[in-house]
């Protein structure tokens, strides 16, 4: 048996009409990108702005976004002709198993599941943060020892927000669409009144010297495990400020950006999905991109870079408090709260249809991708996605994990780009509502951007990342490969393959 063979687009679509596993066709164009903003605007708006602007870039933090935002939307043209051709639950997974082989399907689909439930949790307990400093001083305020897994015993507002997501992902993605509708208006009111209200206090002055003179960053402690991984590949000092911190703040803000690979992961659930997966995710790249430098520029504006705490969870509110505008930092807090409940929400739906899709594939128990005969919805792994959310936040201080999600999701990204070429080569004949504009260069411009962006990731979360995929290897060679539906098929154990069936009629609905 080939650990390399495909599965068909063909296949992959027809196998959508599986009565047991079979997702409601419910989202249109609207609803996808508001899928996309909604998850994108979160944790990075609200935190990384200061981080960067302090520790990096300067005031030329906006320019470090519009850079980021360039390699981002490289990636996010593959994704779109990708997610318009393959229109099945998966993303990444699904592309890479039309055109790489079976095998980098499988590395892909176990990196998502990295991605998406640590990225969750690590939210969850984000939200937890902000919540815990609303409440602070108030009737309500939350005891240590059952708001920290740090420095308490649990983090229970972590576990009960992870645990309320997945009831109302059971539900159905329509309603959490419509709950993720109204949020997202909230987000992006509070992100308005930070633009208007920051407008009338930004001192021009906080802006000069735009790109402050690059300053060399002293000795690192920790050897390899605590750098980046270039610097011990080519001795490179990383710098900050002047231009090299600018791109180097664009390596840390590029990730501000990911959400609209989720996007891909509901392509099933689409109404039209050639015309919707493109226009969702490349319309919530657009709308996260202007406001990332608009806020950007807000806030260096209000505050000088020089004053800005790097820890600080909430500089925006600390800018504003600054500035005399205190009231602004509250309802910062509460926009922050509801944003993050969104992310977490749209991180497990990724999750639950990229396990969803190998499920169905058998490489995966495919007990776990049946669907709720009411709802519609694949339950079972979504209870499993929210215990384990759940567990993660509520006892596991993830500060040491966050990279990971950083790490998977850039080699979902340079799989994607190159799928795409591979697919151009191998079905040319595939209807292609979506194409990827000068589609070798485009795609060769991404894979080198993320693969920079991952070599300055640190040494001790590429030994995570390749610890985490070893065990995905073991759990591959010992059960999915004997299970594959495809290998399956070629054994004879299975009815037989669609490798010739038209796309457009593999179902009626995809007119």
């Amino acid at each position: 048996m080939s650990v390399m063979r495909t599965k068909s687009v063909e296949q992959s679509i027809v196998d959508t009409d599986d009565p047991d596993h079979k997702l409601r066709k419910e989202l249109g164009a609207l609803d996808l990108t508001v899928f996309g903003v909604g998850v994108t605007i979160g944790a990075g708006i609200f935190v990384l702005t200061g981080t960067v602007a302090a520790s990096n870039s300067g005031p030329a933090l906006a320019l470090s976004f519009l850079i980021a935002a360039v390699a981002c939307a490289f990636a996010a043209l593959c994704y779109a002709e990708f997610a318009s051709t393959v229109p099945v639950a998966g993303s990444a997974y699904t592309f890479s198993y039309a055109t790489l082989g079976e095998l980098i399907a499988w590395i892909i689909g176990w990196d998502l599941i990295l991605e998406f439930t640590i990225g969750a949790a690590a939210l969850s307990v984000s939200f937890s943060g902000y919540l815990q400093e609303l409440l602070s001083g108030t009737p309500f305020e939350v005891p240590t020892q059952i708001s920290s897994a740090a420095d308490g015993f649990i983090d229970l507002p972590a576990v009960v927000i992870a645990l309320l997501v997945m009831l109302l992902l059971i539900r159905g993605t329509k309603l959490s669409s419509r709950v993720n509708q109204v949020v997202v208006a909230i987000k992006l009111a509070v992100v308005a009144a930070v633009i208007v209200v920051g407008i009338v206090y930004v001192t021009p002055s906080n802006w000069t010297p735009f790109i402050p003179d690059s300053q060399p960053v002293g000795d690192s402690e920790g050897g390899f495990r605590q750098l980046p991984l270039i610097t011990s590949l080519l001795g490179i000092e990383p710098a900050v400020f002047g231009i090299g911190g600018v791109i180097a703040g664009a390596a840390i803000v590029f990730f501000a950006f990911i959400g609209f690979d989720v996007v891909a992961t509901t392509a099933e659930e689409a109404r039209n999905p050639q015309r919707d997966i493109p226009i969702g995710i490349l319309g919530s790249l657009a709308i996260v991109t202007v406001l990332y430098m608009a806020v950007s520029l807000i806030v260096t504006g209000v505050q000088s870079y020089k004053e800005i705490d790097p820890d600080d969870a909430a500089p925006l509110a600390t800018a504003f408090s600054a500035a005399g505008v205190g009231w602004i930092g509250d309802v910062i807090s509460v926009g922050a709260c509801i944003g993050l409940v969104v992310v977490v929400m749209i991180l497990m739906l990724g999750q639950c249809r990229v396990a969803f899709a190998m499920g169905r594939d058998g490489l995966l128990p495919r007990s776990i991708a049946r669907v709720h005969p009411t709802f519609g919805t694949p339950y079972r792994i979504t209870l499993i996605t929210g215990f384990v959310v759940a567990a993660i936040a509520g006892f596991v201080d993830l500060s040491t994990l966050a990279d990971l999600v950083n790490i998977g999701t850039l080699f979902a990204f340079i799989l994607v780009s190159i799928g795409v070429v591979v697919l151009r080569r191998t079905r040319p004949d595939l209807p292609r509502s979506f194409r990827t504009p000068a589609a070798p260069v485009v795609a060769t411009l991404s894979v080198l951007m993320c693969l920079y962006l991952m070599l300055n990731l640190k040494g001790e979360t590429w030994e995570r990342f390749l610890i985490w995929m070893a065990i995905g290897f073991l759990v591959y060679f010992f059960y999915g490969r004997t299970h594959s539906r495809v290998g399956r098929r070629e054994r004879g154990e299975e009815p037989g393959s669609v490798r010739s069936v038209e796309v457009g009629r593999a179902d009626p609905d995809r007119r």
